[in-house]
């Protein structure tokens, strides 16, 4: 007996529907009227549902950043829907891209000693939440090779110190360009990127600052808020620039700590915050809905 076949109208309209893809597009460009209108009007001419859309005009700079997410027929693929918007881009000026929501983004996560943040995003990865795929792990010990080996993920070890520091950064430098990573995320990584590299990566590398900026920089601190007596704790997940933990932020949170607690308390209670903030900014940046705004972010979250 055949099985029944789940729809049974035209051969065409079945090749149409088998031939949509999901798409989402992101742009900044010089805020003026009409470029919103013209872009939602290429994309229904084209037979495009728009099934998601966010806009921010900032004034200070006149630039308007959008967000949309839709599906189309593309025979053709990603590059089929890039030309159809081409002239549109080209007559506003704007800064465009078009992703394929069905490619997976490539994750590279950087880490030390302390595996919170990692342990983390591998489960928001394999429970559907996190969509997307970690080609490997990075560690300058040998900590989380295990945890690695568990998941079934590559992992490095190359030790850091002043002398090999440029050689290691080459070695990612390659593995990225191997990988095809297109995200690299420092879970607790607690070495500083060279200048060139942070430049080099721009926008693509995600960072995990353990406490609230601008505040305890450095060693410790926790340590540092204990003997402050703060109130509040928190982390904060930024792109990495060459000013050390001062890169456009994506997330922040804090969480509230009393003068009866310890300061394991306080270091329990960040380490909680700090997994989450960076979950939620890396999803975020593979869902493609952060943009760079200068030293600032717009989040359409």
């Amino acid at each position: 007996m055949r099985p029944r076949a789940l729809y049974t109208g035209p051969v065409e309209e079945q090749r149409s529907i088998r031939q949509r893809m999901q798409f989402i597009l992101t742009f900044s460009c010089p805020d003026q009227p009409g470029i919103v209108a013209a872009v939602t009007s290429v994309l229904a001419e084209r037979g495009a549902d728009i099934t998601e859309t966010h806009q921010f005009s900032n004034r200070e700079s006149g630039t308007l950043f959008m967000r949309l997410a839709f599906n189309a027929p593309a025979p053709g693929g990603l590059a089929e829907i890039n030309d159809v918007l081409a002239p549109v881009a080209k007559h506003f000026g704007m800064n465009m891209r078009l992703h394929d929501a069905a490619v997976l983004p490539r994750i590279i996560i950087m880490v030390s000693r302390f595996d919170h943040a990692l342990l983390n995003l591998l489960y928001q990865v394999r429970v559907g939440w996190l969509k997307a795929d970690i080609v490997a792990i990075v560690s300058n010990h040998t900590d989380s090779a295990a945890t690695a080996e568990q998941a079934g993920i590559p992992y490095y070890c190359w030790p850091v110190n002043k002398q090999n520091k440029a050689e290691q950064e080459d070695k990612l430098r390659a593995l990225i360009k191997e990988t095809k990573a297109d995200l690299v995320v420092l879970a607790r990584y607690m070495q500083v990127l060279s200048d060139s590299l942070s430049a080099e990566l721009s926008g693509r590398v995600i960072n995990i600052h353990h406490s609230f900026l601008p505040s305890f920089k450095g060693a410790k601190p926790y340590h540092q808020a204990y003997a402050r007596g703060v109130k509040l704790i928190g982390a904060t997940a930024h792109y990495v620039t060459a000013d050390l933990d001062e890169g456009p932020i994506i997330e922040q949170e804090t969480a509230r700590v009393t003068h009866n607690l310890s300061v394991e308390d306080y270091i329990a209670t960040g380490r909680g915050v700090e997994s989450q903030v960076l979950a939620r900014a890396v999803k975020m940046h593979v869902e493609h809905r952060v943009m760079i705004n200068g030293h600032r972010t717009v989040v359409f979250a």
